[in-house]
């Protein structure tokens, strides 16, 4: 059976006469949506296929859906004749505009079969001249087309069995997850690659053929970006190394530009002798004719790019934009080996190099090298790792997924460089670069989509995103600080008992619902939610965050406010907590010059003060006052034989509703000085340097945080908690009295946690947290009168199924935004996640909740 062998990103021409069974030929190799028909292109701009007056704009239909699955790249096969040159040159360059490669299948079949089909057939209107003249248009095509640029040419027997095979193209290596340790430019600095490799766990030894078997460390694998020759002193020893661990297993290579030279050179074709090249042809000249076939050999096997762990890693020589990645055109290969120019020449006469990485907004990362610099930099989730060895820098590797950087110094300077390299960047100037500050502004006027490393796959749609630009642009702290909002809290269903709205048996039957026996209760403070960033030492907030000027740290709000609006009182509680931190060794038992804490501030007047005066106490001290002149005023229609005991009866339940009412939110109000009158009760220690601890229980957090507040019990608050067994009755008899005598004392109720973290139950997550507040506390947040008159039958119709759904994403986004900073990801893609918080914010859910 004849094979023909596609590659799995190409545009597919089917060319042929009419009738030559081109449309058979597709239904039969390939899928519905593969194909595009220019017949079926007529048609829907024209309802008849066979209106030939609508052929040009048939095929701006045609090519517009072929760009757009090429871009996306998707196999794009079309059907139509393809027989006129000018219009496969049209397509063929459609493939190369979209770095796709273009075959052609064309169908061999004899003008008599052909004219027999077209008697038979009832869609076509013209006479047996076209059949004719289609012939000699197919019969010049045989002659040219090998020659007009397609990779893959096939001329089959439509009626012969054939079977496609889809090709992998050789960049894709998906499945190989690593973990890598990367190498930048060697430049024949094999001293310093024997170095570096011994650095980062490997072993070799060279046995007696001089070949080298090198040991990686457990599951790693080296990848070699490029540039292994040339100006250095020992090229053909780290030709040897890096062949024998490609053919052994224990590392990749791709091609660089001296590389491709090189190869060139050895094939016997004409190159300049020049910017090293003349050095390693000086240092091959001893070695065998062997050694040099098995060098060309090798080098014409590398190829410019891979693309590596399901697409979330792409190494090139020179770098590689993301429409680039993981395609085959010429076009691709230039750019991985030489990167892109401006068309100027600087004043040492070599080309400008255009910036690619500046505007790079890709999910995967790219390594690379090719320009040599003083310093590694992210920049918007790309790294440059050559930093320069053969110019008397040094030889670098970045360990991946770890994103962490291995380097060791040049022992000589071996080469002068042309253009001179930059002085390596102070601590200041090695701050986040300004394009990885910018939040895509396309963010707002679409809908996106945010993956999540916990599996919720989280939609934020355009008109909510303008809401969250206001807030975000207007009101929130330096962006640079702000990589946490927390989550949104659902409450339980409403209690089947008459005289509560919230209840802790409903919580728990949610959790019992949902797989989850032990469960953490925490006291609910009525304090304001608070984020507190706080650094060991000032200067971590340039180098870490990338402040322009020292700084503690920030306590923030959950709407990404800033908490304090006077700086010397935030400056001194930040004090409280980094001497607490101190104490408490934090920084050295966690590895650690920051963390971000999840917390409350307590009062809650200290943040609400206005809301309380403006809308609270007024509310209580007019409502008070005018129920006491009205209950004056009924008392003496009463005395006077008036009948108005149901009235007075209402007025004085509504009084006492108002006295309760007062006396819920004077629980929450305090005088304060600065930060006198003010705890901090932390409930997560949400992430430090490399590490976001949502994989400890919210035990292991209780553990810890009361370790801290132990060091300050002025200003730190240890929050109440117990356990609960839900398959023991009398655990839950007694955390449901619990919660009872904390409400009933004025407390606002608690808010109840599985003990993972990140629960899930069929592995789908459920609610991380649920809030049950008390009767009380929530005559605060319904109003005065909400247990009367009906009206709390009419609240415990709310629905919290929205509620819920917005927790889990909210919850999602908040550790997706953490997880990604402290993986250093330009702050853009953490504040895609942050961005994503404010916006659900403004989702309309149930007014009740």
């Amino acid at each position: 059976m004849k094979e023909i062998k596609l590659p799995e990103i190409a545009l597919v021409l089917l060319v042929g006469p009419s009738s030559a069974g081109k449309s058979t030929f597709a239904r039969k190799y390939f899928s519905v949506t593969e194909v595009i028909s220019s017949d079926y292109c007529r048609a829907l701009v024209s309802d008849d296929e066979n209106d030939l007056s609508a052929t040009g704009d048939a095929f701006e239909v045609l090519n517009f859906l072929a760009a757009k699955r090429l871009k996306r790249g998707k196999l794009t096969v079309i059907d139509a004749l393809n027989l006129h040159k000018d219009d496969r040159a049209k397509l063929v360059q459609l493939a190369k505009d979209n770095y796709a490669l273009a075959a052609a299948i064309v169908l061999d079949t004899p003008i008599r079969k052909l004219q027999e089909r077209h008697e038979l057939r009832t869609d076509r209107n013209f006479g047996r001249q076209v059949i004719e003249k289609h012939y000699d248009m197919y019969r010049r095509t045989l002659k040219s087309i090998k020659r007009e640029g397609f990779g893959y040419t096939y001329v089959v027997d439509p009626e012969e069995e054939l079977r496609i095979v889809r090709q992998p193209l050789w960049n894709n290596k998906r499945e190989e997850t690593g973990p890598f340790d990367i190498i930048g430019d060697v430049h024949g600095c094999f001293d310093e690659l024997q170095e570096l490799l011994t650095k980062l766990g490997y072993t070799l030894s060279s046995g007696a053929d001089g070949r080298y078997h090198v040991q990686a460390p457990a599951g790693r694998k080296a990848i070699f970006l490029g540039d292994l020759t040339d100006r250095g002193p020992k090229s053909p020893e780290v030709l040897r190394l890096v062949m024998d661990m490609v053919s052994s297993g224990t590392a990749l290579c791709i091609r660089g530009n001296h590389d491709d030279k090189l190869l060139r050179y050895l094939q016997g074709k004409n190159v300049s002798l020049a910017h090293g090249l003349e050095k390693t042809v000086q240092q091959l000249a001893s070695a065998s004719e062997a050694f040099k076939a098995e060098v060309r050999d090798f080098l014409d096997s590398l190829i410019a790019h891979y693309v590596l762990d399901e697409g979330k890693l792409v190494v090139a020589h020179a770098g590689l934009p993301e429409e680039m990645h993981g395609r085959a055109a010429a076009a691709v290969r230039a750019f991985c080996l030489y990167g892109e120019t401006t068309g100027e020449v600087d004043e040492f006469g070599l080309p400008v190099r255009h910036d690619w990485a500046k505007g790079y907004r890709g999910k995967a990362m790219v390594v690379y090298g090719h320009t040599p610099v003083p310093g590694i930099d992210w920049l918007n989730n790309t790294l440059n790792i050559d930093t320069g060895c053969v110019f008397g820098g040094k030889l670098t590797a970045l360990r991946y997924p770890e994103r962490e950087t291995i380097s060791v110094e040049s022992q000589a300077v071996y080469a002068e460089p042309v253009r001179p390299v930059l002085p390596e960047p102070t601590e200041e100037s090695a701050a986040l670069q300004p394009e990885d500050d910018m939040l895509d502004v396309r963010l707002v006027r679409e809908k996106y989509i945010v993956e999540t490393g916990i599996g919720k796959r989280v939609i934020v749609r355009e008109e909510n995103a303008v809401a969250a630009l206001e807030v975000m642009s207007r009101f929130a702290i330096d962006p640079k600080w702000l990589v946490y909002l927390p989550p949104t809290m659902s409450p339980p269903e409403t209690s089947a008992l008459p005289e509560y709205l919230e209840h802790p048996l409903e919580v728990f039957a949610y959790y019992r619902k949902h797989g989850v026996r032990q469960l953490i209760c925490e006291e609910k403070h009525m304090g304001s939610r608070a984020v507190a960033i706080v650094c060991k030492d000032p200067e971590v907030a340039v180098k870490r965050f990338g402040m322009q000027y020292p700084a503690p740290g920030i306590i923030y709000t959950r709407t990404g406010r800033r908490f304090f609006t006077d700086m010397a009182t935030e400056a001194a509680f930040l004090e409280v907590l980094q001497k607490a931190l101190t104490a408490a060794d934090f920084w050295d038992g966690f590895g650690t010059d920051w963390v971000c804490l999840d917390g409350e501030l307590l009062p809650w007047s200290s943040k609400a003060k206005d809301l309380i005066v403006n809308q609270y106490a007024a509310v209580g001290a007019s409502a008070s006052n005018s129920l006491v002149r009205a209950a004056e005023v009924l008392q003496q229609a009463l005395a006077r034989g008036l009948e108005v005991s149901g009235m007075l009866e209402s007025v004085k339940d509504r009084s006492e509703a108002i006295d309760k009412y007062i006396t819920s939110y004077h629980h929450y109000t305090s005088e304060t000085e600065g930060i006198e009158g003010m705890s901090f009760a932390p409930f997560h220690i949400l992430a430090t340097e490399g590490k976001v601890h949502a994989n400890q229980p919210h035990t292991w957090h209780m553990e810890q945080i009361s370790n801290i507040c132990s060091q300050d019990e002025h200003y730190l608050l240890m929050t109440s908690h117990r356990l609960v067994d839900l398959e023991d009755e009398a655990s839950v008899s007694a955390t449901v009295n619990w919660w009872t005598e904390l409400t009933a004392g004025g407390g606002e109720g608690m808010v109840v946690k599985p003990l993972d973290f990140v629960p899930t139950f069929r592995d789908r997550l459920i609610q991380p947290a649920m809030k049950c507040r008390g009767s009380e506390y929530l005559r605060i947040i319904y109003g005065p009168e909400y247990d009367l008159g009906g009206n709390l039958e009419r609240l415990k119709q709310r629905h919290v199924k929205a509620k819920r759904e917005l927790a889990l994403q909210e919850f999602a986004l908040g550790l997706e935004s953490l997880e990604r900073f402290v993986r250093q990801e330009p702050l853009r893609r953490v504040h895609e996640c942050v961005f994503g918080v404010l916006a659900l914010e403004s989702e309309s859910v149930d007014p009740r909740l």
